[in-house]
């Protein structure tokens, strides 16, 4: 299978700092580091998942220099030189340029197949599928190539991307890979509602396909301080004035998104639709609605006792955790911190950790 695709390279986006799944992820261990879901950290499975289209010696991490110890330690097998360090973050235009520019530089024919590190993925086997057409569209047209998730309801949490249906702008119509039409931000509920009801809308997944000599040449075109920063940056690869260059470079560029930065604006772009189980676990709502539930509709991890409570989510951690007469709760606790929250408004964590940092608890961040 590898065979097929001798110049495909991951690319594992795994810099965030998971504010959002507090209090179990903090600065020194974030969300991709930890099992939310299942056995095995959120990015060990993703590199799992991957593996067997991508050997493990064309696998790159982009990470910080807090998690950079942590993710070689969960995950052995990533060769050292493949973790690329980002000094602060600048969003995911800069991380993104900078994995294809070292890419690029061993490898001009390249492919980069651009994953987030703390997505779910149920069909392992759909997903490859896709990920393969993806590479492709992208090999054969110099493409820009997203995944879109054929959406199951109307999620206000997700950006959307419309395709064009019509045939003869389709080569790949028959393999469900189309042209984009426009990408939609974070909707209302409404407008939500019509999306999925037009039938033309995807969710955007976050994850990308292309050449890295093209994506490099689309950040020079349409976010062209990026583009020259990252041409001197390339310029100090293998030499001992990259760490130097690479910190000036962060300390210069902006942060802004691929999407909103290059892909809004770039013409031959493409999506490929995904139907294979996916969530993005974007908060402790997503996680409670994806775990299975017990006769009174509770999830839970760990030692949990509950009389007449239903509906909620519960993470005991190394504690017991008890409930009566509660519901509709998701209750997280660990060793220093417990959050009680009200389903349906787990997004306001990022909240509570914006009062931690300003009262300076750190210790607690």
């Amino acid at each position: 299978m590898r065979s097929d695709f001798p110049n495909v390279y991951a690319v594992i986006m795994a810099g965030g700092s998971g504010t959002r799944f507090w209090p179990r992820s903090r600065e020194r261990m974030p969300k991709q580091v930890l099992e939310i879901i299942g056995s095995g950290s959120m990015i060990s499975n993703t590199i799992a998942r991957i593996e067997s289209l991508v050997p493990i010696e064309r696998i790159l991490v982009v990470t910080n220099k807090n998690q950079k110890d942590l993710i070689q330690k969960q995950v052995p097998s990533i060769i050292a030189n493949n973790i690329l360090v980002e000094p602060v973050g600048r969003n995911t235009a800069a991380c993104i340029g900078l994995a294809a520019k070292w890419i690029n530089y061993y490898d001009p024919d390249a492919i980069m197949v651009t994953l987030p590190a703390d997505h779910i993925i149920k069909d392992v086997n759909e997903f490859i599928n896709v990920i393969k057409k993806a590479v492709r569209v992208a090999k054969e047209n110099d493409a820009l190539v997203t995944i879109g998730i054929t959406p199951t309801y109307p999620g206000t949490g997700y950006g959307y991307i419309q395709f064009d249906d019509s045939k003869d702008l389709n080569p790949y119509i028959d393999e469900e890979v189309f042209k984009v039409k426009t990408f939609a931000e974070k909707p209302n509920l409404e407008t939500a509602e019509k999306f999925l009801k037009s039938g033309d809308f995807l969710w955007n997944s976050g994850m990308f396909i292309w050449k890295a000599n093209v994506i490099i040449k689309e950040i020079e075109k349409h976010l062209p301080e990026l583009g020259e920063q990252l041409a001197k940056l390339e310029k100090m690869i293998g030499t001992d004035k990259y760490e130097s260059t690479l910190e000036y470079v962060y300390g210069v560029i902006r942060s802004i998104s691929i999407d909103y930065g290059v892909m809004e604006k770039a013409s031959n772009v493409y999506v490929a639709k995904g139907n294979f189980g996916w969530s993005d676990v974007g908060s402790w709502d997503e996680v409670a609605n994806i775990t299975p539930t017990n006769e009174d509709k509770n999830a839970f991890r760990g030692l949990v006792i509950t009389k007449d409570s239903h509906r909620n989510y519960i993470d005991a951690g190394n504690k017991v955790v008890a409930t009566i007469g509660v519901d509709d709760l998701i209750i997280i606790a660990t060793d220093d911190a417990v959050l009680v929250c009200k389903k349906g408004r787990s997004q306001e964590v990022k909240d509570i950790v914006d009062q931690l940092r300003r009262k300076q608890l750190n210790e607690f961040l």
